[in-house]
């Protein structure tokens, strides 16, 4: 086994199996590794104080991938550990807030990095909201960017500002910061409002249909993603796929444009991008927005006796 160490911050890091081939393209966990660590100052603060869902590829794209929430034992005692209740257990999930535990995560080939939309202090009140928008077969990308605007609109009649980004495979994620008070029901209730909002406005592109054989060329709203324990590709996280995309922040001009691709942004352009026109999502992590308007608009729909659960 071909190992080396590496020192960041005074922690001492073993480096594996660097030459393992991870993408078709011949690139291998040493670009896996280096892309972290280069990217560090612009994947942390996104990461920051939030329990981390790990998905690892040992074999690379070509092998078996599998999900780990549990950091592992043999993990170095200065990776930080959050312990969470789930029903049937308790988990202690990683937290990302150093480029030394990111280059760890990586070496554990972490091709993508997924995190809560809450952060460790208020595991039961998300600071992020999301939609995701997903094109089923027969939609195209041009018809996500139209959508996402239509729910940028939708967002903007409640007094709320939206960061979209595209999740690096086919769809775009909308971010919209709040402040931590809302419990995930309500959350998920206000978005489920917003999806049904554009839907019937514009019923011929865009779908609630949960059924993937229902969505008929349509780009599908899944407000489902604001849920507790449920994790997203984080802004400039690496996505498994053939030419090494990465999900990647988007200005609402180039939305707006739609001159766009979800191909566009890759390990090999993307830091170029960042020094040519910045981080994009650079205004999210200092906004914190109230939903409350929003959440009343919600609860006067609802019947009486079901108005209660948002409350």
């Amino acid at each position: 086994m071909n190992e080396t160490y590496v020192v960041i911050n005074g922690r001492t890091i073993k480096l594996t199996n660097l030459g393992k081939l991870m993408w078709p393209e011949g690139l291998t966990k040493a670009h896996l590794v280096k892309y972290y660590s280069v990217m560090a100052p612009y994947v942390l603060p996104y990461l920051n104080n939030r329990p981390m869902v790990m998905k690892r590829y040992p074999d690379g794209l070509d092998g078996e991938a599998f999900y780990q929430k549990e950091c592992p034992e043999y993990a170095p005692a200065w990776i930080m550990r959050k312990p969470v209740e789930h029903s049937s257990k308790v988990v202690n999930y990683i937290i990302c807030n150093n480029k030394a535990t990111l280059v760890w995560l990586a070496n554990q080939a972490c091709i993508e990095m997924h995190a809560w939309l809450a952060g460790m202090q208020n595991l039961e009140t998300p600071d992020l909201v999301v939609m995701d928008l997903d094109p089923a077969a027969g939609a195209t990308f041009a018809d996500t960017l139209e959508i996402a605007l239509l729910v940028r609109c939708a967002l903007a009649e409640y007094g709320l500002q939206s960061f979209p980004k595209t999740s690096g495979a086919t769809g775009v994620h909308l971010f919209i910061p709040v402040i931590p008070k809302y419990s995930w029901r309500q959350v998920t209730g206000a978005m489920k409002y917003i999806a049904e909002l554009v839907e019937n406005i514009c019923p011929h592109k865009a779908t609630t249909e949960r059924k993937v054989a229902k969505r008929k060329a349509k780009v599908y709203l899944d407000y489902l993603q604001n849920g507790r324990g449920k994790t997203m590709a984080f802004p400039y996280s690496l996505r498994p796929l053939s030419g090494v995309p990465v999900s990647t922040p988007l200005y609402w001009w180039e939305v707006e444009k739609g001159d766009v691709r979800p191909g566009d942004f890759t390990m090999e352009n993307i830091y170029q991008r960042i020094e040519s026109l910045g981080d994009a999502f650079a205004g999210l992590l200092g906004l914190r927005q109230h939903l409350d308007k929003l959440i009343n608009a919600v609860t006067k729909k609802l019947l009486p006796e079901r108005r209660k659960f948002l409350l």
